[in-house]
């Protein structure tokens, strides 16, 4: 399959697709972790053609759309106006609105942190998360990179849930993304993606179509 993984710098659910044999690439305004030949630098509303077969969304500008920063609305942080902060809201909620609501893409994953009452409303054509999964349901082991506590909710269309592969019960999961330290990659540290979770995606996901399978 053609696979857009958007919103993706460390090339984690571009190459797992890859891996599979699919051809799969990253999207994204900056520039990929690691060199690449499989990542586009670039607004990803510019690369929606017609040639892709799945679109994920991997980390789209979340910070005004999350329930955890909802209180920047009222009462705006540091050098930040209120209007600036309601502003920030609508673009995150058009870039989603659109990502959401492309009709050429047979199969689209958009993720994203529990959303405020806020953003629900501004989003066209919303719907409730299909799901909401958290890394630890896919690690293995305690030392695990995926033995981390982080609820994602995930919007399907024309994709399944996806199964649990990990054997933990959540009693170990670090809080890394929340604890992070403040500073200039704090934003990068807490929108990391997981390794297991995105092997998951492209083993379930990747063999959709040869199933015939519509959701």
């Amino acid at each position: 399959m053609m696979v857009l993984v958007a919103c993706e710098t460390s090339g984690t659910v571009r190459d797992a697709f890859n891996n599979l044999g699919h051809d799969a690439w990253s999207c994204d305004v900056l520039p990929s972790d690691q060199p690449s030949n499989k990542h586009i630098q670039d607004d990803i509303r510019n690369v929606l053609g017609s040639s892709w077969d799945m679109l994920i969304v991997c980390h789209p500008p979340c910070t005004r759309l999350c329930n955890s920063g909802v209180r920047w609305l009222h009462t705006p942080p540091p050098n930040k106006t209120k209007q600036e902060m309601w502003e920030e809201l609508d673009e995150g909620c058009d870039l989603f609105s659109t990502l959401w609501n492309v009709s050429h893409i047979p199969s689209v994953c958009v993720e994203n942190p529990i959303m405020h009452r806020y953003a629900k409303e501004r989003i066209k054509n919303f719907k409730p998360a299909a799901q909401t999964i958290q890394p630890w349901h896919f690690a293995q082991s305690v030392d695990d990179p995926d033995n981390v506590s982080k609820a994602t909710c995930l919007w399907l269309r024309n994709l399944p849930k996806l199964e649990r592969t990990g054997t933990l019960d959540g009693k170990t999961a670090r809080h890394e993304c929340h604890s992070a330290a403040p500073s200039k990659n704090r934003w990068k540290i807490r929108s990391k993606f997981f390794p297991s979770v995105a092997s998951a995606m492209a083993d379930q996901w990747g063999s959709i179509q040869d199933k015939g399978a519509t959701i």
